[in-house]
Parts: C-alpha cells; structure tokens; sequence
C-alpha cells in the first residue's frame, strides 16, 4: 500500500512551512534517512529526512509552495513490489491552491505585512482588470478590503488565475493610486517596479517565513509589552587586557575569545547575583529561571535569528567561544535545529561592531528583558578620580515593567557593569 509522505511539523510551535526544495524526483528509490526536502519554518531552512523507504511515486506540492499546513500530504511512496504509476495523491490531500490559502490566511491579515503577488501566468484569453464583461473577478477577501479603503476593483489589475484580483493586488492601495496601481508593470518572479506617492520608484519584495513572523512577533513586543530603558556607560579597558592575556594562553587550543563572548559571560553572572531579572511575565503569575539561556542576535541572509548559549552562567569562556562560532555559522547558513534556537531566558544584541554607538532593541517575547551593546570607542571618562581617556562603550537594558522594576534593572545593569570592569570575575 503507498505511503504518504506528509507536511512535517519541524518545531513545537510549527503549523505551516514553505516547501522550499525538491531534493528527489519521481521515481528515485527513497531510503530511510534519505534527504528529500528543504523546508522553510518560521526561523530556519531545515532538510525534511524519509523515515519510510520505497520509490518516490508522486510529488503533490510543487517546489516553492507556501502555506503548506502541517500534515498535508506533500508525496507519496511506492512500497517494494507496488507499482509506482498506479500510486495517486488522495483526492483532497495536496496543498491548497493560493486563492484558498490567501482566504484561509485572513486572520492574520491584521499582523503580518502582505507578500508580494507572484507573477501573473497569461492565459489564451485574459480578463482585462479582473472583470469578464459587467463581472468583476475578485476573491471575496480582497473585495471586502477595497470596499474599506474605497478602491474601485475595476481599476486594479488582477495577479490570480484569469486575471482574479486578491488581497495582495489591493492592500497597499487606497481610491487615489488604484488606477497608477494597476498600470503597474511586473518585473521578475520576486519583485514589481512601480512608482509610489511620491514618485519614486521601488521594487516590492517578497517576505519569506522568517521576515513574517519578525514582523508579527516585534509589532506584539511593542504593543503588549510596557518596555523601560536603562543605560549606562562600561570602561572596556580592563576586559580588553584580560581578552588579550587569555587568548594567548588559549593559542594552543585554537581558541579565540571575542569580545562578545565575554559579554554573553558577563550578562549570565550578572543574571546570578540578580535573579529577579531573569524571569518572564506569564499573565498572572511570572516564570523565575534558575538557569541563565541567553539569546544572541545573529544576522542571517533569511533575518534574525537568537540561537541560545544554554546555562551560560556555568560555562568557561572558551566553551562558550566555541559554541558561539559553531551557532553563528549554523544561522547564517539555515542550519540550526530548533533546540538550538527555541527557548531562551534574555537576549542579547551587539551592534558594537557595525559603529553603533547606543540602541534601544526590543524585548524577545516571552522573555523578560533585552541586552542592547554599542560600540566600544575612546571617550573621555573619569577613572579613580581623575579625567582620562578611556574605552567605553554604552550598554541598554530593555526590561519588561510588567515583570522587572526599574531598580531591579538597574541592579543587573550595575553587576554587568562591574564584571566587565573588574573581569577576573568571569573566570572564577
């Protein structure tokens, strides 16, 4: 009996993915732990493996798909001894078709920006804009947003099947720029070239997984959390001489310790003398962590992403050093898994070294508090008493009000300072 290779659910918290790359073709014999997929989640792009072995029979969702619900049948399997050509995708299994998914997808219409519409395919007879004689073509969602914004649908061209307009044609216009709009012309797979308000041109780009949920999760950060912001100025000095000394004893061992490693150790044993800071607000009551996870910011081609340094405050430097290298490459490349991105107590982002001398980020939900690091530079700075010119850099804590005071944050502001200033405290 064939076998139906279904939609995997990559994380805990996944409900859909884009199917981002065939590996096999039909009729290649599949065996178990056989590659078959590149699959994009909401944080990363993870290779889907066969658990079942037999001859790829069928494909049912094309390369590219997005919004490809979790346990959709993606495939299906010819056992040894079935004929691969009688095997078919059940009746109703395959991913649904864009105008379904566009419809199935409007509740989250309101948190996440729209993606931009794929390319139109010419059919032998096109409807001009959207409409078959008196009839506009028009899926019921993005009728019902033109008739909030007041857009005339018999001005927008459609992107759909035979010219079908949806939401994607319409959400970023309103009465006045419907007819620019729709005489818009299309450029590439990913992208259109138009001209907005102010007549200057721009290319629509469309936003993968990732982006969305950054966009869904940050907007929520904003409006739910009540963030405060405390600040304050770090003498690097100290922890530059100390980051020297170690990594030359550490050569041998094809070690080299960053400065944001230390940093990472710094904001965990700070976590230790402040417990109250490392907790999360859970509606009526509030998580307290005896275990210090830190997040840290790392830029990948796809958008940000925190793989998370585990008990960090109980681990050497040179661990954390090489973990860190290990995780960093790992996110650039697509590769995490979601163990090593999913959890986390705080965060911690350096844009130190791109020259950014002092930001405010956002609180991770549903951690607590955010480590923003500026750029270490020469600075005026009073030292035993005396003006001297010294490094500092300027660090900013975002905490979550709901569940850390200003004083608390201001106390593990003062432990992070005092370790980087007096740094022997992070080898003990």
């Amino acid at each position: 009996m064939a076998i139906e290779i279904k939609m995997p659910a990559l994380s805990p918290t996944m409900e859909e993915g884009t199917l981002a790359k065939w590996l096999v073709k039909v009729g290649d014999t599949i065996q178990s732990g056989d590659i078959m997929a590149e699959i994009e989640t909401d944080k990363a792009t993870m290779e889907f493996e066969a658990v079942d072995e037999g001859v790829l029979a069928a494909i049912a969702v094309e390369e590219g798909s997005e919004n490809v619900q979790v346990g959709t049948v993606i495939a299906m399997l010819a056992e040894d001894g079935e004929d691969a050509g009688d095997v078919s995708v059940p009746s109703g299994a395959t991913a649904p078709a864009p105008e379904a998914a566009e419809e199935a997808s409007a509740p989250e219409a309101a948190l996440t920006p729209a993606p931009a519409p794929a390319p139109a395919t010419t059919p032998a007879k096109p409807a001009a804009s959207g409409s078959s004689g008196d009839r506009i073509i028009a899926s019921p969602l993005a009728k019902r947003i033109a008739a909030q914004k007041g857009v005339e649908l018999s001005a927008v061209k459609g992107s759909g099947p035979r010219g079908r307009i949806v939401k994607a044609d319409v959400e970023g216009l309103d009465a006045s720029t419907a007819s620019a709009k729709s005489s818009t012309p299309t450029k590439g797979a990913a992208s259109t070239q138009a001209a907005n308000d102010y007549d200057a041109p721009f290319e629509e780009q469309k936003l993968n997984n990732v982006r969305k949920v950054i966009a869904r999760r940050l907007t929520e950060a904003k409006q739910e959390i009540p963030h405060i912001y405390l600040t304050v100025d770090v003498r690097l000095d100290p922890l530059l001489a100390l980051r020297k000394q170690l990594n030359s004893s550490l050569e041998a061992d094809n070690v080299k310790l960053s400065v944001n490693d230390l940093i990472i150790k710094a904001l965990a044993r700070a976590l230790q003398r402040e417990p109250q800071c490392n907790v999360s607000f859970q509606g009526d009551v509030m998580h307290q962590y005896t275990r210090e996870d830190v997040s840290v910011a790392v830029a990948a081609p796809t958008g940000l992403i925190t793989p998370i340094i585990r008990d960090a405050g109980r681990k050497g430097l040179a661990e954390i050093s090489t973990e860190m290298k290990e995780l960093a490459g790992k996110a650039r490349d697509g590769k995490l898994q979601p163990h090593e991105y999913q959890g986390g107590t705080v965060s911690l982002s350096n844009l130190g070294m791109f020259g950014t001398k002092q930001f405010d980020a956002v609180i991770n939900p549903p951690q607590g508090m955010i480590l923003a690091v500026g750029a270490g530079e020469q600075r005026p700075h009073v030292v035993d008493g005396a003006l001297q010119v010294a490094t500092v850099m300027s660090v900013t804590g975002s905490f979550d009000h709901r569940a850390i005071d200003g004083v608390d944050g201001a106390k593990l502001l003062d432990q992070f300072r005092s370790l980087i200033e007096n740094p022997m405290g992070l080898v003990v």
